[in-house]
């Protein structure tokens, strides 16, 4: 059985563990757990998630290119080393200014 997470024990880096794909999105799950979940993007130039809310506060950590970050309407430019926290039911969006990597960690609340 292959799961979907990384495997564990192995070094790796995030900037190297998942290609680009022309004109989309391509994701990962590095760890997927009851409490929350990592997961590691990759962004064509001009590809977007669309506005939408989570009920828990999420982190993304830019590893590679600039992105453009939506938080209740202002928007934020990150480039790669940079991290930003999308807060709890705040819309959001993400955007690719140019292409980018980024890991996401949300962390679910009881």
């Amino acid at each position: 059985m292959q799961s979907n997470e990384f495997e564990k024990a192995k070094v790796f880096s995030f900037i190297d563990s998942v290609e680009y794909s022309d004109g989309g999105i391509v994701s990962k799950t590095v760890l997927k757990k009851e409490t929350g979940n990592i997961s590691l993007f990759s962004f064509a130039k001009g590809e977007a998630l669309s506005e939408h809310k989570a009920p828990f506060d999420a982190m993304v950590q830019v590893v590679d290119g600039i992105g453009e970050v939506t938080i209740g309407g202002k928007p934020f430019i990150l480039e790669a080393g940079q991290t930003i926290i999308m807060p709890a039911n705040i819309a959001h969006a993400v955007k690719a200014v140019e292409k980018f990597k980024m890991v996401l960690t949300m962390i679910k609340s009881n």
